[in-house]
């Protein structure tokens, strides 16, 4: 499976769509006011204890203050305070905790109120970004990622990833982490860390425990509400996550995303360097690798099955709900059992991906079509199981019902990606009505003769609709041809099917949107 990355970058952020096998299945927005991310690590502080609910809530600077529970507090966070309030009193400076005397853990069941009271700071760390009206929920355990391990500060042990099978390197990876590790960490081992060597897995570590060092000196003259770590950006997190053989192009849009991608895959995986390309198309990086029309075609409320069938997508306030659909392809099988068996297997895989390429978090109630055999329903569950192993969130799959629905449970940590994908008419507003189409033509050339003469424009690019661009670019005349020699300005043309037709965009040679300057008459 080759696995490809796009990072389409704007003036108000950027996003990122991760490809397998030339198929979208993730899809990030960042934005450039994007703070709160999952890993990001603040000095909150206390704002208000709610014995009921066993939990505080801790401002960090977002409008609504942060939630955090008891269970989130981690065995270790009498340590951390402790720790956190000798810093703020420039009473310790071995940032790597040497020396450092960790406090008894608290008890797995207690209350709140005995650990944390009003006015406390506190190291918090973002567990789940704000979403709806809630603000984020927060972690005293705090971690570190790294490409093949997890730093945990003010603990001792050293874990392996269940995924990792073999006892030998089980025992090998344990061992190395032991002999390596500073005290006072605690460390998890990855999966993608089996086979490594310890010259690898020391790199990291050195990494992960420089993060921290720079993290705390900040943590001495940090106001309240500061970030002290900041999670590294969406596409860099992605890398690390997901960086592996399989991974076989990495196309950026923006020459300062690409310098720093490719610097930082060549601090931890310098023969990959060149998988780094930066895109210099003459139409925009999701327009010519189709991630456009696929966004268009993926994320409706109807989405269509390869060979025919189809699923319906349906979000409520307590759950998601997704029916499976066979449509014309009953035509095309022997009979009802296999016609089922086979929409349903189309419909386990593109649902997989679905969950994923929405982060559709909560409670999912899938409705298949109908099966008579338990080995048909066992089949569907295990190919939903085999699907679902790629989604690096948690989650768990049940298996078909009587009735034949399966259910199944996905963490979500961010807000869940929903994009509109029925256009309202620029020009009517969804009244049904608009000015006659075969206007819009004649207004975009009165539109570009006002920037190509009073605004004196030197170079213009529009963004259209691929059916107006096809439009001014037919004939051997074309009437882009004409616009040359009446302004002597050669006017680029950007096919961009994000655009209703009725709507265009003047961009200058450096891609900004170029504003349409109305002239005041005199009698004004």
């Amino acid at each position: 499976m080759s696995t490809e990355l796009l990072i389409d970058s704007a003036q108000n952020g950027s996003r990122i769509a991760l490809l397998h096998d030339k198929q979208l299945v993730e899809l990030h927005s960042e934005g450039m006011d994007n703070q709160f991310k999952v890993g990001d690590i603040y000095l909150g502080t206390v704002r208000k204890i709610v014995n009921g609910l066993n939990a505080a809530f801790i401002d960090v600077g977002y409008e609504k203050d942060a939630f955090l529970h008891y269970q989130d507090l981690g065995p270790n966070v009498n340590s951390m305070l402790k720790f956190t309030k000798m810093v703020r009193n420039n009473n310790y400076n071995n940032y790597l905790l040497k020396g450092f005397e960790n406090e008894p853990e608290i008890d797995k069941i207690g209350k709140i109120e005995k650990v944390l009271s009003k006015t406390n700071q506190v190291l918090v760390q973002v567990v789940k970004e704000p979403i709806s009206t809630k603000g984020p929920r927060l972690s005293c355990e705090l971690s570190l990622p790294g490409r093949f391990l997890v730093l945990v500060p003010f603990s001792d042990t050293v874990n392996v990833s269940k995924k990792i099978r073999s006892n030998d390197e089980r025992k090998r990876l344990l061992r190395l982490i032991n002999s390596i590790k500073p005290a006072n960490f605690g460390v998890i081992i990855r999966t993608v860390a089996e086979g490594q060597s310890v010259t690898e897995l020391d790199k990291d570590l050195r990494n992960l425990l420089d993060t921290w060092e720079e993290g705390m000196k900040k943590l001495l003259k940090a106001k309240s509400r500061d970030k002290i770590i900041g999670e590294m950006s969406m596409a860099s997190s992605l890398i690390r996550d997901l960086l592996n053989e399989s991974f076989d192009a990495i196309t950026v849009e923006e020459e300062s995303t690409y310098d720093q991608i490719r610097s930082y895959i060549r601090s931890i995986v310098p023969e990959k360097e060149k998988i780094v390309k930066l895109y210099n198309g003459k139409v925009k990086l999701f327009e010519s690798f189709g991630i456009e029309k696929q966004i268009k075609s993926l994320f409706g409320q109807t989405v269509s099955l390869p060979q025919g069938g189809y699923v319906i997508i349906e979000h409520t306030e307590a759950l998601h709900v997704i029916d499976v659909n066979s449509g014309n392809k009953s035509n095309q099988e022997s009979d009802q059992e296999s016609t089922a068996l086979k929409t349903n297997m189309a419909a386990a895989k593109e649902i997989a991906r679905q969950l994923r390429l929405r982060d559709m978090g909560g409670i999912i109630v899938v409705d298949f079509i109908d099966m008579k055999k338990a080995d048909n329903k066992k089949a569907i569950y295990e190919v939903m199981m085999l699907e679902m192993k790629l989604d690096r969130s948690k989650h768990t799959v049940l298996p078909l019902s009587k009735f034949g629905l399966m259910q199944i449970t996905r963490q979500r940590v961010r807000p869940e990606v929903n994009i509109v994908t029925k256009e309202t008419c620029p020009a009517c507003n969804g009244t049904g009505k608009i000015q006659a189409s075969i206007l819009i033509a004649d207004k975009l050339e009165h539109d570009l003769e006002h920037i190509a003469t009073i605004q004196n424009v030197a170079k213009i690019q529009i963004g259209l609709h691929p059916y107006l661009h096809a439009y001014f670019t037919q004939g051997l005349i074309s009437q882009r041809m004409r616009w040359f020699f009446k302004y002597y300005k050669w006017i680029k043309l950007i096919r961009d099917s994000s655009l209703p037709v009725t709507e265009y965009r003047f961009l200058d040679e450096s891609g900004e949107e170029i504003e349409l300057q109305l002239v005041k008459s005199e009698t004004e």
